[in-house]
């Protein structure tokens, strides 16, 4: 079965269109008032909390500094990403260093850019951040099990609650200002309960700590709000229940405050959230083909002239909607494996679970519109594996960027939509 014709932003579609008519090369085209409008509906949301963008998830200049022209800050990960964050606009005081792992020199080059609050999970990283950022205040990163999300984050960052009151307590005897709190759920989380224990786990810390004498004014929230328009591994439409997150967001900041006894202010740290949804790759089909595996089984794989590598990265955990202009309903479809142009067998969408329902009459060079793929494909791309280039970018939905256009949804008509598992 074909999937319904899907929700695509109108100045994305108008770009997209364009290039198909001046039959330009590959690149991705980001939605900058897209991302903007996503930012403002996160704020209507979540009223009065602070926004620190999470570079990695799209780390173009013209992102932060249209995230920055509306108030939002950066969560940095390295002192290049804090460097690039304020040539891009954004003041030292709304940007920190949300890596739990850095080195002393890592500390020491934040410092000397003016960023004071750093993250931290242990008692040698806090050690650290007094000798190199002497006064600066700290937030512990709490651990969580990752579960519900499709990239589960757990393991390699934060530490239990027992430690967290731990690490308060080094950094105040340190003279470092232990002021927070922070998790990450997990990426693209999918369920609300992930972030119910989460905020169960951060207000028995906000009460411990208090019972240590120290009081946070701050709870981080992190990142891990899901995008909207992906496909799962079987094909079938990603449906995260979002009103009910942020439901759930809200009352758990309600109990944090009761916990504390007191007012704090709260972070969020999204990226795929506001990027995913508002970027779309301009493609083409390399081939497709039908053979026969060794088990006998004829199997029919469509490559496309990007995947893993050059802007697909994610494709191992789910499945970007496909658009093919020129072969628009009712054109008879095929089932098939959908792969990039590599020599890596890891090139591919999952075809052990869902085939993609593709136009049986696809020939080299037909264009594909790749869905939903504006979080890390820039981060992720590789310089030339292959020798397939990186590929180049441009914006729309802001003046002088790209093709102008107003950024709101519209509907793709020329083209069908893949991705439905075949049934």
């Amino acid at each position: 079965m074909t999937a319904a014709a899907t929700a695509l932003p109108a100045a994305l579609a108008a770009a997209l269109a364009s290039d198909l008519a001046s039959d330009s090369e590959d690149r991705i085209v980001f939605d900058l008032a897209g991302i903007t409008a996503r930012l403002d509906h996160l704020r209507d949301e979540l009223p009065g909390v602070a926004v620190r963008y999470a570079i990695k998830a799209c780390p173009l200049d013209e992102v932060i500094a249209a995230l920055a022209a509306r108030g939002a800050g950066v969560d940095a990960a390295s002192p290049n990403e804090i460097a690039q964050a304020l040539r891009s606009g954004v003041p030292a005081a709304r940007i920190h260093y949300g890596n739990t792992v850095k080195s002393d020199r890592n500390i020491a080059d934040a410092h000397r850019m003016g960023i004071t609050t750093f993250a931290t999970d242990s008692a040698e990283d806090v050690a650290a951040i007094a000798a190199h950022a002497p006064g600066a205040r700290v937030f512990v990163r709490l651990a969580t099990d990752g579960r519900g999300a499709l990239w589960g984050l757990s393991n390699k960052f934060g530490c239990s609650p027992r430690d967290a009151v731990r690490v308060l307590v080094a950094a105040r005897a340190a003279g470092l200002r232990p002021a927070g709190v922070s998790v990450h759920v997990g990426s693209q989380q999918m369920t609300t309960e992930a972030w119910q224990d989460a905020f169960a786990t951060i207000t028995a810390v906000i009460g411990a700590a208090a019972r240590e004498g120290i009081a946070l004014d701050h709870v981080n929230i992190g990142g891990g709000l899901p995008a909207l328009g992906y496909l799962d591994r079987h094909g079938l439409p990603l449906d995260p229940p979002v009103d009910k997150i942020f439901a759930v967001v809200r009352d758990g900041m309600a109990h944090c405050r009761l916990a504390a006894g007191h007012d704090l202010d709260f972070v969020v740290e999204p990226g795929r959230y506001l990027v995913a949804d508002n970027a779309a790759i301009r493609a083409h089909v390399s081939r497709l083909t039908v053979r026969r595996g060794p088990d006998g089984r004829e199997q029919r794989w469509l490559y496309l002239s990007c995947g893993k590598f050059n802007g697909l990265y994610e494709m191992d955990q789910l499945q970007y909607p496909l658009v093919f202009p020129g072969h628009p309903d009712p054109a008879p479809r095929v089932p098939a494996v959908v792969a990039g142009p590599s020599c890596d067998s890891d090139d591919a969408f999952p075809y052990d679970q869902g085939l993609v329902q593709v136009p049986r009459d696809l020939a080299s060079g037909d264009p594909v519109w790749v869905l939903s793929s504006g979080a890390y494909a820039i981060s992720y791309m590789t310089r030339g594996f292959n020798g397939f280039d990186p590929l180049p970018y441009s914006f729309v939905g802001t003046e002088g960027a790209g093709s102008e256009g107003s950024g709101t949804a519209g509907s793709v008509t020329d083209g069908a939509v893949a991705g439905e598992a075949a049934r």
